[in-house]
């Protein structure tokens, strides 16, 4: 069901009691069968292994064998169900004060398990990066375990947040494949990539008159996908750009 604009802020309003609030309120009565804990869990596994549209309230309520109205006992709704479940696939972020180094490197390790936490929950990359949901303890935790990463920089605090959602929307472009998770150090090379690039090149192939500059990177193994490293090439283009402005406020700040 669609919600209206005027139901957004009730909507909205659900989802922070639910995420921040006591998630397993005991009213008088006998004792609920499920809890929102086991209903989340069991979301996310369907979603893990079917995608977010496979997702709905009488989809879960069958899972453990009950009507899709029983499970309305628990959750108002699917847009609160996704909230919960986003939250619980995050996570705790990485413990970046013991990551030794300065800045970069522990964005790198909080960047690295960023990539990982959704390639180990594909479905994440489905989520509208500006949903209309409420983020909850764990999705604020990972912003704020990256701000703290600019404790001892320069950097205004609209800077910080500009990085921090450059460089997540950054992991949130990067192409995701379904299997083959066990080594999370493994470039991402799909057969779906190997195949675009070779059709791809086809094309250009056919009108290299017109795509000259395209001809050249192919023919110097641009569209090998064995070959690329596009991930850790992004990674560290995002966080050389940012190490400019921090050396730049730097500088400023000594007067350099």
């Amino acid at each position: 069901m669609a919600v209206g604009k005027d139901n957004a802020p009730r909507e909205r309003a659900r989802s922070v009691e639910l995420l921040w609030g006591d998630k397993e309120r005991r009213g008088r009565g006998p004792k609920p069968v499920l809890s929102i804990e086991r209903i989340v869990e069991t979301a996310i596994e369907v979603a893990d292994a079917e995608g977010l549209a496979a997702v709905s309230m009488q989809r879960i309520a069958s899972e453990f064998g009950f009507t899709t109205m029983s499970l309305y006992r628990y959750l108002p709704g699917k847009a609160q169900l996704v909230d919960l479940m986003t939250d619980g696939a995050l996570g705790t972020p990485p413990a970046l004060e013991e990551i030794s180094g300065d800045w970069r490197a522990k964005l790198e390790v909080w960047a690295r398990q960023l990539w990982h936490t959704y390639h180990r929950h594909p479905w994440l990359f489905e989520l509208p990066v500006a949903r209309p949901g409420t983020m909850g303890p764990n999705e604020l935790s990972w912003l704020e375990s990256a701000i703290r990463a600019f404790a001892d920089t320069r950097l205004s605090g609209a800077e910080q947040l500009d990085a921090v959602f450059t460089l997540s929307g950054l992991i949130r472009s990067w192409t995701y494949r379904p299997s083959d998770l066990e080594d999370e150090r493994k470039p991402l090379t799909t057969d779906v990539a190997e195949q675009w690039g070779s059709a791809v090149g086809e094309l250009i192939e056919e009108h290299k008159d017109s795509y000259p500059a395209l001809l050249a990177a192919m023919n110097t193994g641009g569209f090998d996908p064995e070959v690329g490293d596009g991930e850790e090439f992004g990674l560290r283009c995002v966080l050389d750009g940012i190490g400019v402005v921090v050396d730049q406020r730097s500088a400023e700040s000594t007067g350099s």
